[in-house]
């Protein structure tokens, strides 16, 4: 730690902070527009200025000098900083009159407006009044994509998104061309991006030259009422803020969450928005004569009750989809175990995880930020770019960093970063567990759900779990063996054991043609249940449960509803309302409350407060919010011992289009347009 004076106040910061950093560390504002924690210091925009006392007679920026090249006073004193001398003033008022030379008057109908760094730090830090009276420069806007609007007048040349797309996106899609004044930043040749995570570069921009499109226009900042909530689009349950106006989410930004999605979130998680009020289901339906016909809640509710006291036990399961919530997937279980029933599935893709191994089995044991602690990784049967965006963008952080080497069995793909590809199939899994590099003390065996939901998904388990335990991905104080989920609602229903009790039948079984003659579904759309059931969907929007279902109970989506989820690490987290759902829709829980009432079989709560009760008395882990309930390491030594016999076939990834994967994103004509693009039915370039 080195001692430094900023302002004449005195603080401990390491060398290698920033003066800047050290200023924020004394309290001391300091303007930015090009410097970004999370990004490389370009020293570009200038606006950092501060006085260094005994440094060189002129400002200096402050994001680009370190503590360490500070010099002490003539008799060791702690060198000084200061932020607010004549000279830092004069300064910075320079550099914002320069600034806005060639920015245009936009602020009355820029989108930006309320929310822009440049107006603020105008304001606080700039002059009143400006020396240019010529003509500004103009600049032709450009098309990088449906997801970002550009606005390139403003644009003040600070590199953020270059640096974003580079950095942390690691696809390059965004750069400069030109000099001087004929600087501008685009695409190659006007492209759309390529990145699942270039919404983030409208959150970096500190003018309006970047702009998320599909918000555009739409409301201004002081008109939303923000929720701070979590995202469910895949498993890693990043922490977001909704942004609604009355009835209608406008849009999702993210929050800083460290250990889990830092502050970057993805683009389906960002721009799913539309599809929250698109094909919603709004009032419960009865299919009568072949065709669905609206219904009373009454009506509906007594024709399930009228079905499910006509059907024996053995005769009726329950599935669960992939946006469930632990509250209703709770009341579902005690509904039908209450029936007398064992025929449970939360698992629709056929995973051949197994909450009887252990939590160890099924969860990311290094734990998201685990991954900056870790010496190697070993992929398998996954695709971490289109699964989980912003864990990719983390293990690209860490590969950056160096002495990090990345093998891959699976799928060849675009992962944007190096690795040693080892093969296609199990194969090649089996030539690692026997020669395997060594020296490796903290390994990450990273496995995915195209590798587990194939039939023979327990022995590659199995195969995964030794190469763990051989490979330096198991020791004192490090648990490496990860499995990465695809379903936000998966963890949380193996948790709750929602699987096939003895002798149950599991999801393929259950969806077969005159298997079951009566199926509640709990959102569960990617699976296609054979005629003959009669199905009675919980769900949000008209997507293929609801197009299979002969009763359809309307739910309420994941901002409608307040609900626990457990994420890919086993980390309980909380979703807040931020509406209310449409019509006559209400939340899965309450449903399921109301219809075993219908039963003449009431659950044992009345409230979601006396649910979670519940909840917590049976499986208290769930009761610690934003913790993870370390697994037990042993667990992993019962999984090496299963058999380890697999199949030829090649892993095949667990998603093929990273934009619809849910109910939610397929009703989205935003992420349509995305997935078009991604899968080539449209041009990338620009018309």
């Amino acid at each position: 730690m080195t001692k430094i004076l900023v302002d004449d106040v005195e603080v401990d910061v390491p060398a290698e902070y920033t003066l800047l950093q050290a200023c924020e560390e004394a309290g001391a504002e300091v303007p930015r527009f090009c410097f970004h924690e999370r990004l490389s210091i370009a020293g570009n925009c200038r606006m950092c200025l501060v006085e260094v006392k005994g440094g060189p007679p002129k400002p200096a920026a402050s994001c680009a000098m370190s503590v360490r090249d500070l010099r002490p006073g003539p008799n060791g004193e702690p060198p000084q900083v200061f932020t607010k001398t004549p000279m830092v003033k004069k300064a910075r008022e320079g550099v914002m009159e320069f600034l806005l030379v060639n920015h245009p008057l936009d602020c009355p109908i820029c989108d930006q407006g309320g929310e822009c760094d440049l107006q603020d730090q105008a304001l606080a830090f700039g002059g009143d009044s400006s020396r240019y009276a010529e003509n500004k420069r103009a600049v032709e806007d450009k098309y990088i994509g449906p997801l970002v609007k550009t606005a390139m007048n403003r644009c003040i040349h600070c590199t953020r998104c270059v640096r974003f797309t580079a950095e942390i996106a690691g696809t390059s899609d965004m750069g400069a061309i030109g000099r001087g004044e004929d600087m501008e930043i685009t695409t190659y040749l006007q492209t759309a991006m390529t990145s699942e995570m270039q919404g983030n570069v409208t959150d970096l921009c500190p003018v309006g030259a970047l702009l998320p499109k599909p918000q555009n226009f739409r409301a201004r900042p002081w008109e939303y009422q923000k929720t701070e909530t979590i995202d469910v689009q895949d498993a890693l349950g990043s922490a977001i803020r909704v942004d609604a106006r009355g009835r209608e989410v406008i849009r999702i930004l993210p929050r800083v969450n460290e250990a889990v999605n830092e502050e970057w979130i993805s683009d389906k998680t960002r721009q799913v928005v539309d599809g929250l009020k698109v094909q919603r289901l709004d009032r419960p339906y009865i299919r009568e004569n072949g065709k669905l016909r609206a219904a009373s809640w009454q009506e509906a509710l007594a024709a399930v009750a009228a079905k499910t006291k006509a059907t024996a036990p053995q005769k009726i399961g329950a599935l669960v989809g992939d946006l469930a919530a632990l509250e209703e997937i709770y009341a579902l279980k005690l509904l039908v175990e209450g029936l007398g029933s064992v025929n449970l599935d939360a698992r629709q893709d056929g995973t051949k995880l197994d909450p009887r191994f252990g939590r160890a089995s099924y969860l990311f044991n290094a734990t998201i930020a685990g991954i900056d602690d870790a010496d190697s990784l070993l992929i398998i049967g996954s695709n971490p770019r289109k699964e989980a965006p912003v864990l990719n963008a983390r293990i690209r952080k860490r590969w950056l960093r160096g002495d990090f080497p990345i093998s891959l069995v699976g799928e060849a793909a675009d992962l944007t970063y190096d690795y040693d590809y080892l093969g296609a199939g199990p194969d090649s899994l089996s030539r690692f567990l026997d020669s395997a590099p060594t020296g490796s003390h903290k390994r990450v065996v990273l496995i995915g759900q195209g590798a587990l939901t194939r039939p023979d998904g327990r022995a590659i388990l199995a195969l995964a779990a030794q190469i763990a335990k051989k490979h330096g991905a198991l020791g004192d104080g490090w648990n490496g063996f990860s499995v990465l989920h695809t379903a936000a609602a998966r963890v949380g229903a193996l948790d709750l054991s929602f699987t096939p009790g003895q002798g149950g039948l599991d999801a393929g079984e259950m969806a077969k043609a005159g298997a079951l003659e009566l199926i509640f579904n709990l959102g569960a759309d990617e699976i296609a249940i054979e005629p003959g059931a009669f199905v009675v969907y919980f769900g949000t929007h008209g997507d293929k449960g609801a197009h299979r279902a002969d009763v359809i109970l309307p739910g309420a989506a994941y901002t409608e509803k307040f609900g626990l989820f457990v994420n890919t690490e086993g980390r309980v987290q909380e979703a807040l309302r931020a509406t209310f759902p449409p019509g006559d829709a209400r939340e899965d829980w309450a449903i399921l409350r109301a219809l075993s009432g219908a039963l003449g079989a009431p659950l044992p709560f009345d409230s979601l407060a006396q649910l979670r009760a519940e909840l917590a008395k049976t499986h208290p882990h769930i009761a610690k919010l934003d913790r993870i309930e370390p697994a037990n390491i042993a667990d992993l030594e019962a999984v090496a011992l299963q058999p380890a016999t697999a199949w030829k076939d090649d892993f095949v990834a667990a998603i093929a289009d990273f934009y619809l994967t849910n109910p939610i994103a397929r009703a989205s004509a935003t992420m349509a347009e995305c997935s078009a693009l991604a899968q080539g039915r449209l041009s990338r370039a620009a018309e």
